[in-house]
């Protein structure tokens, strides 16, 4: 639940001094100016919130690079809004706060004796003297003793240069962390050499701090290659809490090093950073290819060039500044996942353990992101589309699947195959620049082949086998047509979350004329039904012989409580609704539209929605399914503003890799992708007067989408047309969307018979 409530307004102050941060030297304020990289940068606690960090990237970048407050590790980001400590700059894979970073590396300018610990390291800063945006980052700390140090940076796909104005004097210097502890008995092999005679610093870490499965990867490592501008006057290592003077190589576990330069007073030291996952050699040459030259200003002149790309293809006009600021920075947002994981013409993957030939993107936060930000990437960086699939092709044909959640590898985070989904959405959006056949036979694998030690995964324990379930109980689910509870943990979420990766398997089979494959998993899809209670009226946990779970009981810090058998992060009213694929037949099983809508007005009135997590993020929609699309109206107007806010604290949940994020988009421009995979999307209330999509290829066509009167707060459908033809339904397909000049809504301040 949001942590804080307002009004509902959408003009809301902003709790902490921070505001979109504007290039220097840039007179007109274009839609990239709106950007605030502080959105979602803290919460509640520290797991409990929008799990974003303030990087500096371009878009998709491999490597993000970050002002660094606290050691980052799963459900822990390196940067926290509510810090005001500094404990070095890292440059990180972390895709997702529960998501753990891999093949990082970190270094902090200071001064005076090297210390090695976070705590003793730390500078101090305050937010008044920093400054981001997604193309530049500045700040100006504070060392134990007062001295100022200011750090200026920029970057590129997979290296950064940095500014560091050092105080006069010739204790100045720089600490670079190579590898960190040993955690979770896990042996990381770090290495790092000092190379005074080019001034630099080389080296790598097989650190690896997520959720990852698979082969040992004897071959995983975070290789990079640091230049620095001036010759270093002292250096040396340290290796635990150990300082090693005048030393310049060592190798192990949480090691490092440091080099002093003698500075004037206001000095400049360049830093140049290039990272990789293929070699120290890959590293340089990726800095010889993006940073090879020591121009600040050139970096983040290209860096900005490239996000406007983007952001020109979408144009807010109207609304008020926090609108466009919220706005603006959930699309900064959806244009950092996937990320690019090649170098080149090749790159490593972690499936295999091996170097391959092509393109590679990786980290998809799929049981999130297959609901809006896949779809979204479709209109707005459908460049990006075919290579994401192929990606993922390719990790099946390195790993044996295709996986629900690579961070780089296989991971068991969450349930369901939406892989299947993201294939199927592209694929009736007629993207097919990927080995199709290939991709089929990927989700067809999904959806038919279970996992090892299938019937023996009564809690789905994950960490204990270190097996790659993929579908998780498909056994049952295949023999009686749902997971059974007293087989399989989360049962009642597998359930549901398999019939919809069916219905988007099948639509894949019939695109490509498997019309027997077509009709198999669409009667497939249909399963939900058989684990729908029509006495509780939800959909319940099902025992091996057909029985439904009536109580179960657990003790939860030793006090005995009521567990909702069968339910992934959330409760029975998380899943009750959780059927795009086929809701006119939900409706219909729950008894009719009236009974139906009875349940979902409970679903809010009573507070049981939280759009905080991605599981209801379709029910406001709903409505549009029972003759009732004026109440999705309203609420889109009630909800936005509780879980999008212009502050640090502005996300009521994880962005999950964009996810959050999409829903923003297509919520703001007046429409949403209930279900994937059906080349539809429902109606909502559009947030502004008019947005302007400027799509690219395939499409190169520009999208007018004006909502006459929602300026003056109108959020009721009058009428809706496409290019002047009248649209009765709540629903347009994308080849209608992307084929029209003009949306155009009439909006009334009284809700209407529009689309009943």
């Amino acid at each position: 639940m949001k942590y804080h409530l307002i009004a509902f307004s959408w003009i809301l102050t902003c709790f902490f001094s921070c505001s979109s941060p504007v290039e220097r030297g840039h007179l007109e304020r274009d839609n990239l100016d709106y950007v605030n990289s502080f959105i979602g940068s803290t919460g509640p606690s520290d797991s409990d919130y929008g799990g974003t960090i303030p990087a500096v990237a371009p878009p998709f970048a491999m490597t993000q690079w970050c002002a660094m407050t606290r050691e980052n590790f799963i459900s822990n980001n390196p940067y926290n809004y509510r810090d005001f400590t500094l404990i070095g700059f890292i440059g990180t894979h972390q895709p997702a706060i529960w998501m753990g970073d891999y093949g990082f590396m970190s270094f902090l300018p200071s001064s005076g004796k090297v210390k090695i610990s976070p705590e003793e390291r730390s500078l101090t800063f305050k937010h008044s003297e920093e400054e981001a945006s997604p193309y530049f980052y500045s700040v100006e700390a504070k060392t134990k003793d007062n001295k100022k140090i200011k750090t200026e940076m920029a970057s590129t796909l997979r290296c950064a240069i940095f500014n560091v104005t050092f105080p006069q004097g010739d204790d100045n210097y720089i600490f670079v962390e190579a590898s960190r502890k040993i955690t979770d008995e896990k042996e990381f092999d770090g290495f790092i050499r000092l190379l005074p005679e080019s001034n630099e610093i080389v080296g790598y870490n097989s650190d690896r701090y997520s959720y990852m499965l698979g082969p040992d990867l004897p071959n995983f490592k975070g290789y990079f290659v640091m230049q620095f501008s001036k010759p270093f006057s002292r250096k040396g290592l340290w290796k635990q809490d150990q300082l090693m003077e005048d030393q310049t190589e060592q190798n192990g576990d949480h090691i490092g090093g440091y080099v002093y330069f003698d500075t004037k007073k206001s000095e400049l030291v360049q830093v140049k950073v290039a990272t990789s996952f293929i070699s120290i050699e890959q590293a340089r040459e990726n800095l010889d290819h993006e940073i090879p030259a020591w121009d600040f200003q050139q970096v983040v002149d290209g860096n900005r060039a490239e996000w406007k790309k983007y952001f020109d293809r979408v144009t807010v006009d109207g609304g008020s500044e926090d609108q466009k600021v919220s706005f603006y920075s959930a699309l900064h947002r959806t244009l950092q996942y996937p990320r690019i994981f090649s170098e080149y013409g090749k790159y490593y993957s972690a499936f295999d353990d091996a170097i391959h030939e092509g393109v590679s993107y990786n980290d998809y936060s799929l049981w999130d992101t297959f609901r809006a930000q896949h779809p979204w990437l479709t209109l707005v960086a459908p460049e990006h589309v075919n290579p994401m699939i192929q990606s993922l092709v390719q990790m099946y044909e390195e790993g044996g699947w295709i996986p629900k959640w690579p961070n780089p590898t296989y991971s068991n985070i969450m349930i369901g195959t939406h892989a299947d989904a993201v294939v199927a959405d592209a694929y009736v959006k007629n993207f097919r620049g990927y080995d199709v056949d290939k991709a089929y036979e990927a989700i067809y694998k999904n959806a038919m082949t279970p996992p090892e030690n299938d019937t023996n995964m009564r809690w789905a324990d994950r960490e204990i086998t270190k097996l790659y379930e993929a579908r998780g109980g498909l056994t049952y689910y295949k023999e009686k047509g749902f997971v059974p509870a007293d087989k399989t943990a989360e049962s009642v979420s597998r359930t549901l979350e398999f019939a919809y990766d069916d219905f988007c398997v099948a639509k894949v089979a019939k695109g490509l004329g498997k019309m027997e494959d077509y009709e198999y998993f669409m009667n497939r899809s249909r399963n939900y039904i058989n684990v729908y209670d029509s006495i509780s009226g939800f959909m319940s946990a099902r025992n091996y012989d057909g029985s439904f779970v009536k109580e179960v009981k657990h003790k939860v810090d030793e006090v005995e409580q009521i567990v909702e058998e069968g339910i992934t992060e959330g409760g029975r009213w998380t899943y009750l609704f959780c059927v795009m694929q086929d809701v006119g037949g939900l409706i219909s099983l729950m008894g009719g539209r009236d009974k139906f809508t009875t349940m979902l007005d409970r679903n809010f009135d009573e507070g049981h929605f939280q759009h905080r997590n991605e599981p209801g993020h379709h029910f406001i929609y709903l409505y549009n399914y029972a003759g009732q699309p004026w109440k999705t109206q309203e609420k889109i107007w009630e909800h936005t503003p509780l879980n999008y806010q212009n502050a640090p604290d502005g996300l009521s949940g994880n962005d999950d890799c964009g996810q959050m994020s999409a829903w923003l988009i297509f919520s703001s421009m007046g429409f949403y992708p209930v279900a994937p995979g059906n080349g539809q999307y429902a109606i909502g209330s559009p947030l502004f007067p008019k947005v302007t999509l400027d799509l690219p290829a395939p499409y190169n066509k520009k999208i007018t989408i004006t909502a006459v009167g929602v300026a003056e707060g109108k959020k009721y459908i009058k009428s809706l047309t496409m290019d002047g033809k009248p649209i009765s339904k709540p629903f347009i397909n994308h080849e209608d969307l992307v084929a029209c000049d003009n949306l155009v809504f009439e909006m009334s301040d009284t809700p209407t018979d529009w689309g009943k």
